[in-house]
């Protein structure tokens, strides 16, 4: 789509290998990276020092916007039907019930998602894995990477395969997606600011009876640590995740016969097998940078932090998405590579800001501090059931958890307002109605979109010929003016579902002509 005289033409022995992106790491984020280059015409090779996917649970919570980027791909409908819609949340203080609230359609209008979904990081992965075998990609296993350099129009990687076979493999851009302990970052020298809480959780997946094992969420605040019990797929199955007193054991030490008496005893919680076992301690630490020429740094790699809200895992997938369409793009010679600019500080900016927000939540959950245990064994279990009732309060929890309401105003690729949705905002979602689809349909296609609320004008219709662009216009309701839309305004949307542009103007055709132009966007058989 973009001129060859503007975009990077270079024809590299990475061309000629067959590889456009060499993705180190098969967690969710390395697989969702490939899942979606290989689906927007991408070459890719994912490769992982692991001898096979993980087979524990770790992350367990999938938010809507995670599974409206799975919708994108068709993938959104297997994940909720093997996950499990938690109901509600419980507060228990010193093992007694003291609060309720129900997580029914938390997110009822906003997302076509509008619920708590639990699904294990291992069924996940599994998941993944399977389709980007059916697309044709396998991950390589037992391959290590073991060191790079950049060369003139691609990277040059240094592969240590099983046995300890080693290979070059060139690509034209590499994505780092292996974990806390990058390679890929480490091979950069970029630093990972942070630092690690002194205390010690465990985590165990297991099977049991008693009245926190019934399908809803149950967290249990003590003086100085808590217990809290996500539900699993399957009945009797749940998460537990809880402080480790200290008793002067090495975590190595520690198994579930040291700990598994307290849940018991606070929450009546009978376990009759115990699946996985662990200990861990919580970092939060960023990257000073995600970038680094044609290196990326995604997921873990980049940012780490507490599991308080669920947002780890999920914001790797952010990471995936927002850098495959950009790398797509810039591949395929639509746009100029300038574009892939812009990924480090719209996920950055994110990334920086999580830290901080769990941070604060982690420390409340955990303070030993008088103020900290009012807050939460006193004020908590009182006003959560009122506020939880409240449906704005309910829409700014929903929108703040499920990262529907992460932006990207202040990119380089965000460009005006329409009504209250501003370029960099996330599409508002509208249901369908009268048996036409919903808004967000059109996203499959993974492509530039235009989108009108009302009529639009024949100057777009031309443009949109012009253009090879897509025009999707929706008849107006009244109830699209609640989600911030504007009639007849016009909204050019992104390949991942955000508005690049939005126009008050029905005759917007000249702003999105100069906007693609700008970014050496032409037609796509240019």
């Amino acid at each position: 789509m973009a001129n060859p005289a503007t975009v990077d033409t270079k024809q590299t022995a990475a061309a000629r290998s067959g590889v456009d992106v060499l993705i180190v790491g098969a967690g969710p984020t390395g697989l969702v990276l490939a899942l979606w280059l290989t689906r927007m015409g991408v070459r890719v090779r994912i490769v992982d020092k692991t001898a096979g996917p993980g087979t524990t649970s770790r992350a367990v919570a999938v938010q809507a916007r995670t599974l409206e980027f799975y919708s994108q791909i068709g993938l959104a409908d297997a994940v909720v039907q093997r996950g499990w819609k938690a109901g509600g949340v419980n507060l228990w203080v010193a093992g007694e019930r003291k609060a309720h609230a129900s997580f029914a359609d938390l997110g009822a209008g906003l997302s076509p998602f509008p619920y708590a979904l639990l699904f294990t990081q291992d069924e996940h992965e599994r998941l993944l894995i399977d389709r980007l075998r059916d697309c044709g990609v396998t991950v390589e296993r037992d391959t290590e990477l073991a060191g790079f350099e950049e060369g003139d129009g691609h990277v040059r990687a240094r592969l240590k395969g099983p046995a300890g076979v080693d290979e070059w493999c060139e690509a034209a851009y590499l994505a780092g997606c292996d974990g806390a302990h990058s390679t890929v970052r480490e091979t950069l020298a970029i630093g990972f600011p942070g630092g690690t809480y002194d205390q010690l959780f465990y985590v165990a997946d297991v099977e049991g009876t008693g009245p926190a094992l019934n399908g809803e969420v149950h967290i249990d605040f003590e003086a100085t640590d808590f217990l809290a019990v996500f539900p699993l797929n399957g009945e009797g199955r749940a998460r537990l995740v809880g402080t480790v007193r200290d008793g002067g054991h090495d975590r190595h030490e520690l198994s579930w016969q040291d700990v598994g008496q307290a849940v018991v005893d606070r929450m009546h919680i009978q376990v009759t097998k115990v699946t996985w076992f662990s200990t861990y301690r919580v970092h939060h630490k960023v990257a000073d940078r995600f970038r680094t020429g044609r290196a990326f740094l995604l997921g873990d790699a980049a940012h780490v932090h507490s599991p308080v809200g669920g947002q780890g895992m999920n914001t790797g997938i952010g990471d995936a998405v927002n850098l495959a369409w950009k790398l797509a793009a810039v591949v395929r010679g639509r746009l100029h590579r300038a574009v892939l600019d812009s990924y480090e500080p719209e996920r950055i900016a994110f990334a920086r800001r999580l830290v901080a927000t769990t941070d604060r939540a982690f420390t409340g959950v955990t303070s030993p501090r008088a103020i900290a245990r009012f807050l939460r064994t006193e004020a908590a279990p009182a006003l959560m059931p009122s506020l939880l009732a409240f449906a704005p309060m309910r829409r700014v929890l929903f929108r703040t958890v499920s990262q529907t309401a992460i932006n990207y105003r202040g990119s380089s690729l965000s460009q005006g307002r329409a009504g209250a949705v501003h370029g960099g905002d996330r599409l508002p979602w509208v249901k369908g109605d009268g048996g036409e689809g919903d808004n967000f349909a059109s996203l499959t296609s993974l492509d530039w979109q235009i989108h009108v609320y009302g009529e639009a004008a024949p100057a777009l219709h031309a443009l949109s010929h012009a253009r090879a662009l897509a025009l999707h216009v929706f008849p107006w309701r009244a109830d699209m003016a609640s989600t911030g839309l504007r009639r007849n305004a016009v909204y050019l949307i992104r390949p991942d579902g955000y508005v690049a542009l939005a126009d008050a103007e029905p005759h917007a055709d000249d702003a999105i002509a100069a906007y693609l132009d700008s970014r050496a966007a032409t037609r796509p058989d240019a």
